[in-house]
């Protein structure tokens, strides 16, 4: 892979990811799925009941939930 090819795939994934139009590779078909379609990113809109966020963690209720957010996606 040349500097050039390099330079093309960073500025497509930049691009993608600042949800800019799509940057088309000279064959004319982007290159797999972007990152922000995929379903282990994306994030429950509604909590699980008996979240709080001054209460228990909903994955191990002995500690405090600090938010991390694992209990509000696939974990992944």
């Amino acid at each position: 892979m040349t500097d050039d090819e390099l330079r093309a795939l960073v500025r497509a994934a930049i691009a993608q990811y600042a949800g800019a139009a799509p940057v088309q590779p000279e064959g004319g078909r982007p290159h797999g799925v972007p990152v922000r379609l995929h379903p282990s990113h994306g994030r429950f809109t509604r909590l699980p009941a008996g979240s709080d966020a001054d209460g228990p963690c909903l994955i191990e209720p002995a500690i405090t939930c600090y938010r991390c957010g694992y209990c509000q996606s696939y974990g992944h």
